[in-house]
């Protein structure tokens, strides 16, 4: 076994190998970028060695430098973990070369994967069934459509050499096809280095169903099962979960048997996932294999009681597979295993990835039944250059419906102050009835993304009630500390009941929510208290907030709910729904704002990809004038109305600050 490997990663699957390292007394190496001196997996790591910029081409795809790092620490292995140069097969050959041991598959396995249309030539070659398309080298634009009229539409546009959902276009009727595919090419360029493209003939209500292998260098090739990965929004994976709950016994066995065809077609060695796009009738065909580690693997860790990243390193220093694996198929799974993917991003602005310190992050505690994979601590911050992933949320039970209840009761102990996060977006998933009975396809999220996004129900007065009790017991509680040094506990000062000279006590709270100022009229104290909101009135009796929990009577209905007061933040959780407002001044200026339209700004920190437009151009509304590229993703940024341009900011190639001013058009009198 080895006894110091470099990490060629960084967040949370660095930290990932990193836990599995120490508990094998394997010495750890960490390289890092300029945007991640202070990082996790920096401190988390025996040794660690800066290698660049910020940008992932001057640091993290930077080969020669990570292997050169690996060389002068001392390392004898090196871990790519996913992402970055994880399937690239140049570097794992130049590993090789160098001397090292590569903790993945051969560079010829992943050459023959690297290519979609080569991998779906090869299995299609060994009898594994694939997807009408065309994956041919030639890729003059109008052989490309005139393939795409043969495929039939739908179909799909694919980068050849993509994967984690980025160059990927649906294409629905003909006159679409051009635009799409230019777009597609110019993000896999971007993302991946190589514009080429496949077509393939798009599955209507797809489920998505992986199946994780893992060979070893003595010939030996098994499967451990499914992941189901149906729940998708724009090709990325949301929720992952195993067993599925459509595969059927028989439907494992012959998906299995298909997974292990395609990996001894490669005489595959170490981890590696074979995707599988399966029809509502349960036909299947190939999609692609992931020369790699999962982000989701986690879920096959719990029902299975191993450890993959063991695996891996046990198998990289020439160890055989278990024979626990080898002669039971298939292996027996223990309950059920559920993974949500945590990001900084907001679901309400199209789910814009976003940046900022975390200057709270509350993750419910590791148990039996919870694990959290995760590369940030409260403090740290999520940067423009990288991943926004916040934390992989695994949980495990005994069976599906058990697991769920598991995930909703972790999502409840999250809460996060700083950038915006999907929590409330996830939450929303594990309720709808189309995840909890199985039923979800892959593109049922953005078919129907409004019954996850917005305002949902806005019978929403009793969350507003609970937040103002909590506020009215909290500043009675914080009145005596206020009081000052007289400690006198009869002192008036020492009260926060709202009582004056001659009238009860009357106390005004005033809520931000959502933009909206809301106002809650209260009398009372010492959790009694008569209410007036919205020309309603409440009585509240018993009300007490102890450790972060209200409970109290409302309208002789009692009630209870998870409250996080953080400064004038208030967080409010019923047990299925959330909600954030913010104390303000009872008495305050309100000033207008007048919004013109006449700009065209940077939604967050990136990159110009592409300038369409030029000063003195007509445009009309919606057009798209900009591209930018921002953590890994293509925004693009649109007209906000018909008019003349007056002058454009943007240039090509250059990186840009959140709520800069791109285009400007002229001022309409």
């Amino acid at each position: 076994m080895f006894t110091r490997i470099l990490i060629a990663n960084r967040g949370e699957i660095a930290c990932r190998v990193m836990r599995t390292c120490r508990a094998l007394g394997i010495e750890t190496v960490a390289v890092y970028s300029q945007a991640d001196a202070t990082a996790q997996h920096v401190r988390q790591a025996d040794i660690a060695f800066p290698i660049g910029g910020p940008r992932p081409v001057d640091s993290y795809l930077r080969a020669d430098a990570i292997i050169d790092v690996a060389l002068r620490s001392g390392a004898q292995a090196i871990h790519p973990g996913y992402g970055f140069l994880s399937e690239n097969a140049d570097f794992a050959e130049a590993v090789e070369t160098a001397g090292l041991v590569f903790i993945g598959p051969s560079a010829d396995s992943m050459r023959r994967m690297g290519s979609k249309a080569g991998a779906k030539e090869l299995m299609s070659a060994r009898g594994v069934p694939v997807v009408p398309g065309y994956t041919g080298e030639d890729q003059d634009p109008q052989l490309l459509a005139r393939e795409a009229e043969r495929i039939g539409f739908p179909l799909m546009i694919k980068a050849a050499y993509g994967g984690g959902g980025k160059g990927m276009r649906i294409v629905r009727i003909a006159g679409e096809f051009a635009a799409l595919l230019e777009s597609c090419q110019r993000e896999a360029k971007n993302a991946f280095g190589r514009d080429r493209v496949l077509l393939e003939r798009y599955i209507e209500k797809p489920r998505h169903i992986e199946f994780q292998i893992f060979g070893d260098r003595h010939g030996t090739i098994v499967h451990l099962n499914e992941r189901e990965c149906s729940a998708q929004r724009r090709y990325q994976k949301v929720l992952e979960e195993t067993p599925s709950p459509f595969v059927t016994p028989e439907l494992r066995s012959t998906m299995g048997a298909a997974a292990i065809a395609a990996g001894r077609a490669l005489d595959y060695v170490n981890a590696g996932t074979v995707e599988f796009i399966v029809g509502q009738g349960g036909d299947f065909y190939f999609m692609e294999i992931n020369t790699r580690l999962q982000v989701e693997h986690p879920v096959t860790e719990m029902v299975l009681g191993l450890d993959l990243v063991e695996l891996q390193l046990r198998v990289a220093a020439g160890d055989a597979l278990p024979a626990a694996l080898v002669d039971t198929s298939p292996i027996p799974q223990n309950g059920h295993a559920i993974e949500l993917r945590l990001y900084a991003e907001d679901p309400e602005q199209g789910f814009l990835p976003g940046s900022g310190t975390l200057n709270r992050l509350r993750l419910p505690p590791a148990s039996e039944h919870v694990r959290i994979d995760s590369g940030v601590v409260e403090g740290d911050t999520v940067t423009i250059f990288y991943d926004p992933m916040i934390a992989k949320l695994i949980v495990w039970d005994t069976t599906r419906d058990a697991a769920l209840v598991r995930m909703r009761e972790a999502l409840a102990a999250c809460d996060i102050v700083g950038p915006k996060s999907n929590i409330d977006f996830l939450e929303r998933l594990v309720r709808h009835p189309i995840v909890t009975s199985g039923r979800i396809d892959t593109g049922y999220l953005d078919r129907h993304l409004d019954e996850f996004v917005g305002s949902g129900d806005t019978d929403d007065s009793s969350a507003l009630l609970a937040a103002a009790v909590a506020w009215l017991l909290h500043e009675e509680a914080e009145a005596p500390r206020r009081a000052g040094a007289s400690g006198d506990p009869y002192s008036p000062w020492a009260r926060a009941d709202g009582w004056r000279i001659a009238h009860p006590g009357k106390r005004i709270v005033t809520l931000l929510d959502r933009g909206e100022r809301i106002e809650v009229v209260a009398h009372g104290s010492g959790g009694s208290y008569s209410l007036d909101h919205v020309q309603r009135h409440h009585t509240i009796a018993h009300a007490s907030l102890k450790n972060d929990v209200l409970t109290a009577s409302l309208d002789d209905v009692a009630k209870r709910w998870n409250i996080t007061i953080d400064g004038n933040r208030i967080g409010i959780h019923d047990g299925a729904r959330r909600r954030v407002v913010a104390h303000a001044p009872a008495f305050a200026y309100a000033s207008s704002a007048k919004v013109t339209g006449d700009r065209v700004v940077a939604p967050m920190p990136g990159r110009i990809v592409l300038v369409k437009r030029n000063a003195g151009d007509e445009v009309t509304e919606g057009e798209e004038l900009v591209v930018m590229e921002a953590m890994k993703m293509e925004l693009s940024l649109k007209a906000p109305r018909a008019g003349r341009i007056d002058s454009v900011q943007a240039v090509a190639g250059e990186f840009v600050e959140a709520d800069a001013v791109l285009v400007k058009l002229e001022m309409v009198l």
